[in-house]
C-alpha cells in the first residue's frame, strides 16, 4: 500500500489511527493544529471504562469491551518500544449510591462483566479514605486507568520512530482539497497537502472542519474541568465514583477529581466556580483531601455527539474522506477498538467489530 493518508488531529484517536495505518505500510502524514495530544486526550481522567457502562448503547459497549481487554498489552508494547510507560493501572472501580444499581447488575450479568454489589463495610475496608455519607456500593474488579499524558507521549514517540510517518504540528487545517467528488487532500495554514485519503480525527473541532464541505456533523465541544491532588501512594487504592464525579489514583499518589460537563462552545478557561465545585466533590468523596493542596486545575473540550456513538468509516459522496471522531466522554476508553476498526475498513480487512452502528452514512446530512 503505497498510498498517502493525511490524518487530521493528533489526539489519542489521530495518533493511534496513524500508528495502525503506518504499521500496514502506507505513508501517513499526521497534521495537528497545536501540539500533539494537548486537547481532550490530555485533559481526561483516563478511566478505561465509560463512567456508567450499563447506560450506553451496545455500539459503545462493543468498542469499550474490546479496548478494555486490549489496553494492558498496548501499554506493555508501547513501553517496550519507546521506553515511555503509559501506566495502565488496574485498581477496580467502586460506584456509590447508584439509583440504577439493579440495572447495572443485570447488565453485568448479560455481558459477563465482574460487577457485583458489595456491603458498605467491605467497601470502606477496601478504601479507608472514603467519606461517611454513602450507604450502597457496587464494585467492578479489573477496571484500569491509563496515565493519558504518558500514553500520548508514548504514541508520539512510536510514530516518530517509523520512517513512513511525518508529524506536522502547529498547522491548522482550514478545509479540504477536492477533485470532483473526491477529497484529495487538505488546505492548511502552511499550504495544500495532497493525499489519497484523508481521516478526520479532530475531536471537538471535527464538526467545524466538515462544515467547510457542507457536511453537518453533530459533534460539538463540551467542556470538562478537572483538579489534581498529590497524596501518599497508598491513599486511594481504588477508583471511586458518585453523583457523576470520580476520583482516580495514579501509581505515584496523584489523585484526579473530575469532572464538569459544560456546554460553552470552544471556551476552555478553567473557572473558579468549577474549582470550588470540584473541591467540594473531592472532600465529600475523600474527606482527607480537605487538607490536600490542589496541584493543578485544567479544562478540556470533549467531542460531544448524540448518545456518545462515534463516527467511524467513509463519508458517502466524498470519496477518500474518512471519519474517526465524536467519541464524547470515552475517547481514551474507545480508542484502541475505534482505530483498529478504522484501519480494518480502510485496508479492506475483516473488521474487529461490526462497523454498521458507527457508519457516517445515514447519520450525517
Amino acid at each position: 500500500m503505497g498510498q498517502v493518508t493525511v490524518v487530521v488531529g493528533a489526539g489519542v484517536i489521530g495518533l493511534l489511527s496513524a500508528l495502525r495505518l503506518a504499521e500496514a505500510g502506507g505513508q501517513v502524514v499526521l497534521v495537528e493544529a497545536g501540539v500533539t495530544g494537548r486537547e481532550a486526550s490530555w485533559a481526561g481522567g483516563g478511566i478505561v471504562s465509560p463512567l456508567y457502562p450499563w447506560r450506553y448503547s451496545p455500539a459503545v459497549t462493543a468498542l469499550a469491551h474490546w479496548s478494555q481487554d486490549f489496553y494492558p498489552q498496548l501499554g506493555e508494547r508501547l513501553l517496550a518500544e519507546t521506553g515511555v510507560d503509559p501506566q495502565v493501572h488496574v485498581t477496580g472501580l467502586y460506584w456509590l449510591d447508584l439509583d440504577d444499581g439493579a440495572e447495572a447488575l443485570a447488565w453485568a450479568e448479560r455481558h459477563g462483566r465482574p460487577l457485583r454489589s458489595v456491603p458498605m463495610d467491605e467497601a470502606r475496608a477496601a478504601v479507608p479514605s472514603l467519606g461517611g455519607g454513602y450507604s450502597r456500593a457496587v464494585y467492578m474488579s479489573g477496571v484500569a486507568n491509563v496515565r493519558n499524558p504518558r500514553l500520548l507521549q508514548a504514541l508520539r514517540e512510536a510514530l516518530q520512530r517509523l520512517p513512513n510517518v511525518r508529524l506536522v504540528e502547529q498547522c491548522p487545517v482550514t478545509g479540504f482539497v477536492r477533485d470532483g467528488e473526491r477529497v484529495v487532500g487538505v488546505q492548511t495554514e502552511q499550504g495544500e497537502m495532497r493525499a489519497d485519503q484523508v481521516v478526520v480525527a479532530a475531536g471537538a473541532w471535527s464538526g467545524e472542519l466538515l462544515a467547510t464541505l457542507g457536511i453537518e456533523l453533530p459533534v460539538k465541544p463540551m467542556k470538562g474541568q478537572m483538579i489534581l491532588f498529590k497524596c501518599s501512594e497508598d491513599f486511594l487504592p481504588s477508583m471511586v465514583l458518585a453523583k457523576r464525579r470520580y476520583a482516580i489514583p495514579r501509581r505515584d499518589g496523584h489523585i484526579l477529581v473530575g469532572s464538569t460537563l459544560e456546554d460553552v462552545g470552544f471556551d476552555k478557561e478553567p473557572t473558579e466556580d468549577a474549582l470550588e465545585s470540584l473541591k467540594a466533590t473531592a472532600v465529600e468523596l475523600l474527606p482527607a483531601l480537605a487538607d490536600a493542596q490542589v496541584v493543578r486545575h485544567w479544562a478540556g473540550l470533549r467531542p460531544g455527539s448524540p448518545d456518545g456513538v462515534p463516527y467511524i468509516g467513509p463519508v458517502s459522496g466524498f470519496e477518500g474522506l474518512w471519519l474517526n471522531c465524536g467519541h464524547f466522554r470515552n475517547g481514551l476508553v474507545l480508542a484502541p477498538a475505534s482505530c483498529q476498526l478504522l484501519a480494518d475498513l480502510m485496508l479492506g480487512r475483516e473488521p474487529v467489530v461490526d462497523p454498521a452502528p458507527y457508519a457516517p452514512a445515514g447519520r450525517i446530512v
